[in-house]
């Protein structure tokens, strides 16, 4: 393919897209040999891991993986306690013996291959399909894809859709199910600034732990066992000996979660206007709630901290893209894009042909999504996470009943295990009080509702009313509860092995309720894939016709981030007249922790830590230049959510940091990228490490790293 045309700092590459752009790559600073990026079980893509949801990466010999604070919190939460509170006051395994388990599920995949399937999923049959069938025959195409690549024990593979449906890709990973947890800074470090300071910048952030891969005996994936082995991947990254400084090539690899650069007007319009904007008041409700809840209850407020600080950076995030959409040119812009788009189509006879009935389509199916979308809002956040379970268990249930390959997604053989880790992990991730008084709330708001919005199903299987109070939905919900015996683990359990007969004869009130709800789910899904299946179709197509309007062009579109591996590059940049004309600089430092340290809340830093500051116990880590230690940097680097935990790596691909937030007037480049004002904010190496050597004595680990 010939070279593509890209701007600095702007792109999400998929490695096999790497060679098109190498010449950009070596003029921005990279010093091997870009094609070395394209090759995924060569260094350094073979040490770049992901953990479904956030991204990692192997730095020793011996499976020893660095990612972000925050994405090992689910662990750390999963191991703690009152007596013994692991997110307060950090974790160091003294030796292997001493790692704990992760959170029940817990995976780590090392991708080893990737291949184009567009055809296979995409045959003449089934393009010759609409609506459901079409749904249907992709869904079993790409069963049957993943199922041949399962085939190879020990590997976990899926297929991705890219442009909005019009490609797909085999994606086969290594899946690691023994993973420890080794070592986590303590709060005051790795979450220090908390929620006042999340996509914000100054930061000061230790954003980073360590997990450990393991393998049975054999060198092959295994679950948890006393006999298991450290795994050894082929290949580790290497610390960084030299600092960075201002103006450094950097590059990031990572798992990005999904960006929404290509996305039509009417659905910039929709999740602004009206979408958004609700999310933000309704996910506020649930914090508020949550906080008052758990007011003195430690042992609460440990069971709902992963959950809380999801929803608080859910929240911030979508605060953030708020503020800079509104009174921004950006409708107008993808207004304009749009139109010209459609004026191309329509100014030729083929591309009219090809494309023009399709771009008309989707723009009412996206009219039908969204009036679905505002009628049940609501509903997502309605339900107790007991009855949740019960739905599930149903489900599984009735998927059990087929044949493997017809069930669905998520409920095959091959999801067994994960599900059963995820009624698990409940246990520890799980309060009462909070779960009614969040479902009692927005069961009330739902309630208040014209009684013609009102979903009849879900009235009659919980007993609740039109217009019910909310101390009238309490005790309802009471009585359910009572009823329920799903709050004990070996119950839940249980249930995984019960047929649907045994289910229907159910006197557990939330397995009652969840019979009684099961036809309407099947409907309400039925009716989704119907239309999923006509929107992607004229999705794709519309795709296909901006593709060829770009390339007329003489312009390349690379794809949305869709959860799969992406290559970023850019540099160490600060930025003038960031807020309020005040210059952003490159970099923060030890001094900043000392000046924002109040002793209590979101700004306390250990006291050893601090001590160290004072007595200026650099060690090897001070920069002359900044006259400290670097705590952490802004870069030129296009990222989004899943890239949290990424490598960032130099010009000789070495580590000097991980990528773990955005600036808040950045975070609206998931729709539209800024080349201006969009800056990552990442770990400088040399901050974790100095605080490993000099105040957490994590020797044994920068030993294992070979930078001691």
């Amino acid at each position: 393919m010939a070279p593509l045309q890209t701007r600095a700092a702007e792109g999400m590459w998929m490695p096999q897209q790497l060679p098109q752009i190498s010449k950009a790559l070596s003029a921005a600073g990279l010093r091997i040999d870009p094609s070395r990026l394209s090759q995924l079980t060569e260094f350094p893509m073979g040490a770049v891991v992901s953990l479904g949801g956030c991204t990692a990466s192997f730095v020793s010999p011996l499976g020893l993986i660095v990612t972000n604070h925050h994405c090992a919190y689910g662990s750390i939460q999963y191991n703690s306690s009152a007596q013994r509170d692991l997110l307060q006051q950090g974790f160091l395994a003294a030796g292997l013996s001493e790692e704990l388990p992760a959170a029940p599920g817990s995976r780590v995949f090392v991708t080893v291959a990737v291949s184009d399937v567009s055809e296979q999923v995409l045959d003449a049959k089934t393009q010759a399909l609409a609506g459901k069938a079409r749904f249907d025959a992709i869904e079993a195409g790409q069963k049957r894809l993943t199922a041949a690549c399962e085939a190879d024990s020990g590997h976990r593979c899926h297929v991705a859709s890219f442009y909005g449906g019009l490609q797909y890709q085999l994606i086969k990973q290594m899946e690691l199910r023994d993973i420890r947890l080794v070592h986590a800074p303590a709060l005051g470090v790795g979450l220090f600034g908390g929620d006042a300071d999340n996509w914000m910048w100054p930061r000061h952030t230790g954003d980073y732990s360590f997990y450990r891969a393991y393998v049975g005996p054999d060198g092959r994936p295994a679950d948890f066992h006393p006999d298991n082995q450290p795994f050894q991947p082929k290949h580790h990254l290497k610390l960084a000996s030299q600092p960075l400084k201002e103006g450094d090539f950097l590059m990031v690899a990572g798992y990005p979660g999904e960006t929404n650069r290509h996305r039509l007007p009417a659905e910039v319009d929709f999740t602004f206007s009206w979408q958004q904007p609700s999310q933000i008041k309704l996910m506020g409700e649930q914090l508020a709630l949550i906080k008052a809840a758990t007011q003195g209850r430690r042992d609460a407020e440990i069971a709902v901290a992963d959950r809380v600080a999801g929803i608080a950076n859910y929240h911030k995030n979508m605060q953030g893209q708020q503020a800079s959409f509104d009174g921004s040119d950006i409708l107008a812009r993808k207004s304009q894009a749009f139109a010209e788009l459609k004026a191309w189509v329509a100014a030729d006879g083929v591309a009219q042909a090809q494309y023009g009935a399709d771009i008309a389509r989707v723009e009412r199916l996206l009219a039908q999504s969204q009036e679905i979308a505002r009628a049940e809002q609501l509903l997502d956040y309605t339900s107790p996470r007991l009855l949740a379970a019960a739905r599930s268990l149903y489900q599984y249930a009735q998927q059990q009943a087929r044949p493997d390959a017809q069930r669905l997604p998520g409920y095959q053989a091959r999801d067994s295990l994960r599900f059963a880790q995820e009624l698990e992990t409940l246990q520890r991730r799980y309060d009462e009080p909070v779960d009614k008084q969040l479902s009692a709330h927005f069961l009330a708001r739902y309630l208040a509702l014209p009684a013609a919005q009102l979903n009849p199903s879900l009235l009659a299987a919980l007993g609740l009313q039109p217009g019910m109070t909310e101390a009238a939905v309490k005790t309802r919900l009471d009585a359910l509860y009572a009823a329920s015996q799903l709050h004990q683990q070996a119950e839940r359990m249980a249930w995984m092995q019960r047929d649907v007969a045994a289910f229907k004869a159910s006197s557990d009130g939330f397995i009652k309720a969840a019979v009684a709800l099961y036809a309407d789910d099947e409907a309400r899904e039925a009716r989704d894939k119907a239309l999923s299946g006509q929107l992607d179709q004229a999705y794709a197509s519309t795709m296909k016709a901006l593709i060829a309007f770009k390339a007329s062009k003489g312009l390349a579109v690379y794809p949305d981030a869709n959860s799969t591996l992406r290559v970023a590059f850019g540099h160490v940049q600060g930025r003038k007249g960031a807020v309020d004309g005040a210059d952003w600089q490159a970099f923060t430092t030890l001094r900043g922790i000392a000046a924002k340290h109040t002793g209590e809340g979101e700004f306390n830093a250990p006291a050893q830590q601090l001590a160290a500051i004072k007595a200026r116990q650099f060690d090897r880590y001070k920069v002359d230049s900044l006259d400290s230690v670097p705590v952490n940097f802004l870069a030129t680097l296009d990222t989004t959510g899943g890239n949290s935990g990424s490598p960032v790596l130099n010009d000789r691909a070495e580590l000097v940091g991980l990528l773990f937030d955005g600036t808040l007037d950045s975070v609206i480049d998931s729709w539209d990228f800024d080349v201006q004002k969009s800056r990552s904010i990442c770990l400088d190496a040399r901050y974790m490490l100095w605080q490993m050597k000099v105040v957490d004595k994590a020797d044994r680990l920068l030993r294992e790293m070979q930078v001691l």
